[in-house]
């Protein structure tokens, strides 16, 4: 009777945990980038009442063999999982909106920490600098230097001085030989302001700078995308912030589209992946689980009063 007790108390507690995930994925239905999450349960220990025994095999035969004899003894929390599947896209039309159509993560810079997400909601900031505008996060990719062509593998990607911040350069400034954040030296003299710019499906950022007089295209960043052997091990930092982790693996860091990365779709987002229905159909299965434990414990609470009152009998 005990046994009943600990066993629902374990079951009230794994289907609050539950309903704690549902509500927080119902919390982040419209959070670009947003993964949700699901709860999977597994039995504990069982209490062996009678072992299994083996058949008679001499003949003639005179008895057959029994099955153990267990009681359980609740149930545990086994898992919550990170569902990475892709989310709905959204048209945004802004310029510096991307979305990672496939595998992979972009990769920012935190206050000095290298963090990774699937939100392509990005934007501008005074100094051109390509970020993440609730944080201030700085998307990092391949700079392109006056001689410098596009990386053509992963180490000359990664290479020293090659990732950095992704930078425009705004009205009033030149690229120069000797700036590492800048597209190339350009032919004309005097100050070139970027007029306009546009992202391609691999990544790459083009900009068009213009002094009044003339314009010239040149190619300012390449965006970075992370790949990880186990996206489901990535621990969620919040402000939809990915760090990695011993099961997650180690970023592996390339262009997008290449060795099985996704590719880019520009002036776009990634809507959550929270499906409304399924979650409103895994609240009525954590409600009745609930409700079922709660009237175990009030049965054997009935059981334990009526032994209380064989003694006023």
């Amino acid at each position: 009777m005990m046994r009943s007790l600990y066993a629902a108390i374990s079951g009230l507690k794994n289907h609050q945990t539950k309903m704690d995930v549902i509500g927080n994925n119902i919390a982040n239905v419209n959070t670009t980038g947003f993964k949700r999450s699901r709860v999977t349960f597994s039995t504990m220990l069982s209490q062996n009442l009678k072992g299994a025994s083996s058949p008679d095999t001499t003949a003639p035969v005179t008895f057959g063999g029994t099955n153990p004899m267990q009681v359980g003894l609740g149930s545990n929390l086994a898992s919550i999982d990170q569902i990475m599947t892709q989310g709905s896209t959204q048209s945004t039309g802004k310029p510096t909106d991307m979305l990672i159509q496939g595998s992979g993560f972009f990769v920012l810079k935190n206050q000095g920490n290298t963090v990774y997400t699937r939100n392509g909601s990005f934007t501008l900031d005074s100094a051109g600098n390509l970020v993440d505008p609730g944080t201030g996060a700085l998307v990092q990719g391949y700079l392109y230097k006056a001689t410098q062509t596009d990386p053509a593998d992963k180490a000359a990607f990664n290479a020293a001085g090659s990732m950095g911040n992704v930078q425009f350069l705004l009205g009033g400034q030149e690229p120069s030989d000797t700036d590492p954040l800048a597209t190339g030296k350009l032919a004309t003299a005097g100050n070139m302001a970027l007029t306009s710019y546009s992202i391609d499906q691999n990544g790459v950022v083009t900009g068009v700078y213009n002094n009044g007089t003339t314009s010239e295209t040149k190619k300012i960043a390449q965006i970075a995308i992370a790949q990880f052997a186990n996206d489901s091990g990535l621990e969620n930092i919040g402000s939809s912030f990915y760090k990695d982790t011993n099961n997650s693996g180690q970023a592996d860091v390339y262009s997008a589209g290449q060795a099985g990365r996704g590719s880019i779709v520009p002036s776009a987002i990634e809507m959550s992946n929270v499906d409304l229905s399924q979650e409103f159909t895994d609240m009525i299965v954590a409600q009745r689980g609930f409700q079922a434990n709660s009237r175990v414990i009030t049965v054997s609470d009935t059981l334990l009063q009526e032994l209380i009152d064989l003694k006023r009998n």
